[in-house]
């Protein structure tokens, strides 16, 4: 034992008393500047995951500012003899008099780009996780002001950190709510900032857009009415966007009979909102169409009440168009838009639709409601056949529809039905650069039977099984479009985040939103070449 003892005395005679003085202030946060000054800003640095143990790979900006703080961080780095892999953290004090904290992120593996396999650019979506994880940290440090560093893709970092910074806690008293962070990129190193901070903001944005969505899909139903629902998003789109606000009386004078049979249990009255947004001239323009069913009990066909609450997300499809509209006119896409969102909500009453009630599309098409808790697809129907008077270039519709999509495909991706391969296309192209993934879906006429095969009219609601549901739901919204290039976006098993995503806290998600407006930006381009 004694022999031991002197060994190791002797390794501690060998070491560079600097390093252990590094080390200490590495672990105890020790500030060698003066504490008068008010420590309240703080800034994100990406490194690479790197195997070495005598080397750091840093991002551009964060060699740049390692080398204005004299080496300061890749010493403090090197003290902890174990690297860090990606998605792991070193918050470091007293590097620089400017920051409060420098707080180090591994972005991962350099050159790390699509991967086929899980259909997602690694690259970005680490990115996004890791500047998500680092400033939840420093937010949780008391820092209000960060300054992040691109990490090699600028408008991935500011979709990260503006994403994980999201929290509907208006509801709560103040003292209990997240405190308000300013983020801003760290463009100070950068040769071309101009370029940087346009593509910050467009990232920005992107996350604006679906954070709109969370908060709407997060509000509580007896706050979020059809009607509240309509004027908020007058107020949040009417300086870019054209909104009108349909009522019932209209809804009946254009023949809506499926989308009215669900309301008719509620005591707050439907609302049809139909918004413009118009970044260029088009006869044709692209047609978005989103579920609005702002509290779904399940009708007379009622659901069990464990987990009820949630279904104040149910107009998911809605809020997503909302949201993607935000972020397509913020970045003033050169593209005509048009959006059609049903509202209303399916309760039960001695008004309300009863299992084997037969009622009228506006396409004519009869329908036996054997199941009322399948009602999105029953005002999905008369929006989709408005939608077609416009001549639209294509039609894409959005709707937490089924819960069978989430068996089949839980949060992992948002189901697709589309009868066009080119849409299809674009679409996993959009899903790819977003991170948000979608997964085709077959649209077989094996399902279509299984929706036409009715005793009383045209059409049934459900397939008479609980085999195949998205599929069957999917097949009979396909009654209602004629259109050549129809995408039909199952949302229902990617509605809420519980640690699915790194980058979005607990709640609900918000997506695809972002896959849309990428893939809205995808048109765009293609329409103007």
């Amino acid at each position: 034992m004694a022999a031991s003892i002197v060994k190791r005395v002797s390794r501690v005679k060998k070491l560079n008393i600097s390093h252990i003085s590094a080390r200490y202030k590495l672990l105890t946060g020790f500030r060698h500047f003066s504490t008068s000054k008010q420590w309240n800003k703080a800034l994100v640095l990406g490194v690479y995951e790197n195997e070495s143990t005598d080397s750091i790979d840093f991002t551009g900006t964060a060699r740049k500012f390692d080398e204005k703080a004299d080496g300061k961080i890749s010493q403090l780095l090197l003290t902890v003899k174990k690297p860090l892999k990606c998605g792991k953290t070193r918050t470091l004090h007293a590097v620089d008099p400017e920051f409060s904290s420098v707080l180090v992120t591994c972005i991962g593996k350099r050159g790390e780009g699509y991967d086929e396999l899980e259909t997602v650019d690694k690259g970005r979506e680490s990115i996004r996780a890791a500047v998500a994880k680092a400033v939840l940290q420093l937010r949780e440090l008391g820092e209000n002001e960060i300054e992040v560093d691109s990490c090699g893709d600028t408008e991935a970092s500011a979709e990260g950190c503006h994403l994980a910074l999201f929290s509907y806690d208006d509801l709560k008293a103040e003292k209990s709510r997240k405190p308000t962070v300013r983020i801003s990129c760290a463009t100070r190193y950068s040769q071309d900032k101009n370029s940087m901070e346009k593509e910050w903001r467009k990232g920005a944005i992107l996350a604006e857009g679906q954070n709109l969505s969370r908060r709407l899909m997060e509000m509580p139903a007896n706050l979020l009415t059809p009607t509240k629902f309509a004027e908020i998003i007058k107020e949040q789109l009417a300086d870019k966007c054209e909104v009108l606000v349909r009522d019932k009386d209209w809804a009946e004078s254009m023949k809506m009979g499926s989308f009215l049979s669900v309301a008719r249990g509620s005591v707050e009255p439907p609302v049809f909102l139909e918004i413009e947004y118009k970044g260029r001239q088009s006869d044709s323009p692209l047609a978005l169409v989103g579920k609005g069913v702002t509290f779904d009990t399940g009708g007379i066909s009622i659901k069990p009440s464990q987990g009820m609450d949630a279904m104040r997300g149910d107009m998911g499809g809605a809020a997503c168009v909302a949201g993607s509209l935000l972020s397509v006119s913020k970045l003033q896409l050169p593209v005509h838009v048009k959006a059609f969102i049903p509202l209303c909500e399916n309760m039960p009453s001695g008004s309300a639709t009863k299992p084997g009630d037969v009622v009228t599309a506006m396409n004519g098409k009869t329908i036996q409601v054997d199941n009322t808790d399948a009602e999105g697809r029953l005002i999905l129907a008369d929006a989709l056949c408005y939608s077609e008077q416009f001549n639209p270039s294509l039609i894409l519709d959005m709707a937490t529809l089924t819960g069978a999509i989430d068996v089949a495909l839980g949060a992992g991706a948002a189901g697709v039905f589309t009868n066009s391969d080119d849409m299809w296309n674009k679409l996993q192209k959009a899903s790819v650069r977003s991170g948000d993934r979608v997964w085709r879906m077959p649209l077989f006429n094996h399902y279509t039977k299984k929706i036409t095969e009715c005793q009383l009219a045209d059409l049934n609601n459900i397939g008479g099984s609980r085999s195949g549901g998205a599929c069957t739901a999917a097949a009979f919204l396909k009654e209602f479009v004629n259109n050549k290039n129809w995408l039909h976006l199952d949302i229902a098993g990617v509605m809420s985040n519980n640690g699915d995503v790194a980058y979005l806290g607990k709640g609900m998600s918000g997506r695809p939103t972002r896959t849309v407006i990428e893939f809205i930006n995808l048109m765009s381009k293609e329409t103007n070449n």
